[in-house]
C-alpha cells in the first residue's frame, strides 16, 4: 500500500521544557534553526538543550500496528543487491586488515557485530533524503544509487509504540537492543531524514521482497530545462582562467562553464523544500570538464525524484519483486 508522498508537509513540534505541541511548516523550522523563532509556549530558542524538536505526528498512519506490514517502505543504497543474501562483512578484508584487527578470532567477533546491526527503511521521502545526505557527506556524488521498495512479511510483530532515533553517531543500531525476542520491527522517530517521520529498524528476516530501480532514472524527460541549460553550458568556455599570485597561494579559478553549471544547479535547488536545498546543491554540483548534457539529465532526474515521484513509482511498478 502506497502512502501520500509530500516532501513539504507540515511537521509536529514538541518543546522539551514546557511540552507545548504545535504544527509548523518547513520555513518555520529553517528560521528556528537560525535562532529567528521561539517556542510559542515558553519562548525557548534552538540553542537550549531541551529546546523544541520535531516529533511524530499523532495522525501518522504508520502508528497503527496492523498497517505497518501493509505499507510500502523505502531504502536507498549503493549496493545493487541490498539486503545482501548471506552477508559476510569480512569478505572484503585483506590479509593486512585482518592482522590489524587482531587475527581471525577478532575478525569473527567483528563480523558478528556487523551482522547484528539493524537494517533501516522509511518513507519514500526519507529514502531520497538519505541519498542526498550521503552524496553530500560521504563523497558519493559519482556513485550509482538504487531505490528499493520494500514489502514486509505479513506476519511481522511490531514493537509497541515508537522510539526516539536510536542510532549512534555513525547511524548504527544494534538489532537486539530495539527488537527483543519475539519482535521483528521497531518504529523510530527519524530526526535526520524526512524529519518527524517514522522509520523502521528491523532484521533481514522481516522483509518479504524488494523491487529495485537505479536512480536517478536514466530516461529523464527531455524538458525545456534540460535543453536550455545544455545550450547555455555548451556556449560557456570550459577553459580555466590561469592562476595568479604567489605559488603557495595559487588556486585555479573555475571555468566559466563550471561557474554557470553551479548557478544553474543552485537555481533548481531553490525550487525545492528548504530542508533539501543545501544537499541538492551538493548533489548537483557541476565538475570541471563534465559533459553538459549528462550533467543536466542527471540533475533533472534528481530533481524529479522530489518534484515528480509518480514517474519513479511507475518505474518501480514495472520491476519484478525479488524475494529476500
Amino acid at each position: 500500500m502506497e502512502r501520500r508522498i509530500d516532501f513539504s508537509r507540515e511537521r509536529q513540534m514538541l518543546c522539551g521544557r514546557c511540552d507545548h505541541r504545535w504544527r509548523v511548516n518547513l520555513g518555520w523550522i529553517d528560521r528556528w534553526e537560525q535562532g529567528e523563532e521561539t517556542c510559542p509556549g515558553c519562548c525557548l530558542t534552538c540553542e537550549h538543550e531541551d529546546s523544541p524538536r520535531v516529533t511524530v505526528d499523532p495522525g501518522d498512519p504508520a502508528l497503527d500496528d496492523d498497517r505497518v506490514a501493509r505499507f510500502f517502505w523505502y531504502h536507498t543504497s549503493t549496493q545493487a543487491d541490498w539486503p545482501t543474501r548471506d552477508f559476510d562483512p569480512a569478505a572484503v578484508l585483506t590479509p593486512e586488515m585482518r592482522r590489524m584487527i587482531g587475527g581471525e578470532q577478532r575478525v569473527a567477533a567483528w563480523a558478528a557485530r556487523q551482522r547484528g546491526k539493524a537494517l533501516h527503511i522509511g518513507t519514500y521521502e526519507a529514502a531520497v533524503h538519505n541519498m542526498l545526505r550521503r552524496i553530500r557527506d560521504q563523497a558519493d556524488q559519482r556513485s550509482q544509487f538504487y531505490l528499493y521498495r520494500v514489502r514486509l512479511k505479513s506476519s511481522v510483530v511490531v514493537r509497541e509504540g515508537w522510539l526516539v532515533d536510536p542510532a549512534n553517531f555513525v547511524g548504527d543500531v544494534v538489532l537486539d537492543e530495539v527488537c527483543p525476542p519475539g519482535v521483528d520491527v521497531a518504529r523510530y522517530l527519524n530526526y535526520h531524514e524526512d524529519p518527524g517521520g517514522l522509520s523502521l529498524a528491523l532484521g533481514r528476516n522481516a522483509i518479504a521482497s524488494v523491487q529495485r530501480i537505479a536512480v536517478p532514472l536514466p530516461d529523464t524527460r527531455d524538458d525545456g530545462w534540460v535543453r536550455d541549460d545544455v545550450a547555455a553550458l555548451e556556449g560557456a568556455s570550459d577553459t580555466a582562467v590561469p592562476a595568479t599570485g604567489k605559488p603557495a597561494l595559487r588556486m585555479r579559478p573555475p571555468s566559466a562553464r563550471a561557474v554557470l553549471g553551479r548557478q544553474l544547479g543552485a537555481s533548481l535547488a531553490d525550487r525545492l523544500p528548504v530542508n533539501l536545498r543545501n544537499q541538492f546543491r551538493s548533489a548537483a554540483v557541476f565538475a570541471e570538464r563534465e559533459d553538459p548534457e549528462r550533467w543536466a539529465r542527471r540533475t533533472s532526474g534528481l530533481f524529479d525524484l522530489i518534484d515528480d515521484p509518480t514517474s519513479v513509482l511507475a518505474a518501480l511498478d514495472q520491476q519484478d519483486p525479488r524475494e529476500v
